[in-house]
Parts: C-alpha cells; structure tokens; sequence
C-alpha cells in the first residue's frame, strides 16, 4: 500500500480537475417560454404576472404585441363587480384607455368569443377588479310611479363608461351614474380589488381576487410555418 503523501498528489490534481470541469460547463438556456404550450397552429402562454408593487395589477411578462389575442375567461365575479382591460395611451402610462370589461351577467355560455381580445398593436395592457355600487332594476326616469310609462329602467349594471381615464380608474356615466352620483364618485376613489392568490396551470394564469372572484387568462399566436 503506497503511503498517503504520494496519493496527496493525485488526489489534489483530480480535484482540481472536478472544480475546473464544474465551472467550465456551459449555461443552460431555457429557449421555451415560460408556461407555454402548442394547440391548433397557436402558441398559448399564461405567463402573467402581479405587479408587486401594485397587489391588485395583473399584466403580461413579456409586452403584447400586434395579433396576439388575449382570452380573459371570467369563472365567478360579484354581481357589483367588473373586470377591466385597460392599456396606455402615454409613454408615462399618465392616462388609460377602456379596451374591455366583463360584468356577473355576461359571463360563461359556450361563446368563447367574447372573451378574446384581438390585439393590434403593442402596448402596456393590464387587468384588473373593480366594485361599484350595486343596483338592481333601479328605475331613474323623472315619472312619479315606478310603472309610468315616462319612467326610464336603468338596469342592474354600469353599461356606459368614459373611455379615456387614468389608470386603475373605471368611472360610469349615463343615466344611472347620475342617479347613483354620490356612491358611484366614493365608488371611484376606492383602491381596486387585490390579488388573493394566483397559480399557472399549465398554459393557463388562475388569478383570484379577495372575496372569491377567479379568473383564467392566456396570450395566444399564431405559429408560422418556416
């Protein structure tokens, strides 16, 4: 048996050689996107995200571009509840444009349509939820008696809203704006709902809201043929 000082040697060189080999190898590089997956000549992604800083701001890691189309599935919302898209129209993102909203009553059926949106042109967009104040069958014409025939029925929702905004700011007008002025304006000034909890699943962003409202998003595009 050779004693240990001559093995001293070979042992330190064989290390050395290990430490070398592991810091020479080369990086991995991750070329598929993040929560993604391949379904009827379109790439689907749910790589979404909530802005830290913003507990109650969903938007997209990577900007969305011209022909994405974005599906934002509502499961469950509140009946005084409305679920926003909004997008920059600056640089400074100063003020936001109304792109879609989602309320308690146009939500599920087979129609996935209505959930898509068609993007056509790059930009900022985030998602975000709402609560107004909640009415149902609120009449708001000027006749004296609910069932005269000059008294206007307003609906069980916000229907109308300024298009042009700042961010985070869904503000109704319209008729039952103006009956409902005082709760809609300390409505308006209210922080938006904030992330409860969200999670991916597979190619799918789950995001749930406090108070229990879920809702599923994905960016699909179309994949060309090389």
């Amino acid at each position: 048996m050779k004693p240990a000082r001559t093995l001293l040697p070979g042992i330190l060189a064989l290390a050395s050689l290990v430490a070398s080999a592991q810091t020479t190898l080369p990086a991995v590089k991750v070329t598929a996107p993040a929560y993604s997956s391949q379904h009827g000549g379109y790439l689907i992604s749910g790589d979404f995200k909530v802005d830290p800083r913003m507990p109650s701001v969903v938007f997209p890691a990577q900007a969305l571009v011209k022909d994405d189309i974005l599906s934002i599935e509502p499961i469950h919302l509140q009946d005084d509840e409305y679920l926003v898209l909004q997008e920059c129209v600056s640089a400074d993102c100063h003020e936001a444009s109304l792109v879609r909203l989602w309320k308690s009553d146009d939500i599920g059926g087979n129609d996935t349509r209505r959930n898509r949106v068609w993007i056509t042109h790059e930009n900022k967009y985030f998602i975000w939820l709402k609560r107004l104040p909640e009415v149902s069958g609120v009449s708001c014409g000027q006749g004296w008696f609910k069932f005269d025939a000059s008294t206007t029925k307003c609906g069980s929702h916000f229907t109308s809203f300024q298009q042009i905004s700042p961010p985070l700011m869904l503000i109704p007008d319209g008729d039952l704006a103006a009956f409902h002025q005082d709760a809609v304006q300390k409505a308006i000034q209210a922080d938006p709902v904030q992330v409860a909890q969200q999670t991916h699943e597979g190619s799918t962003y789950v995001v749930t809201y406090e108070g229990g409202s879920m809702v599923r998003i994905r960016r699909m595009h179309a994949v060309r043929d090389n």
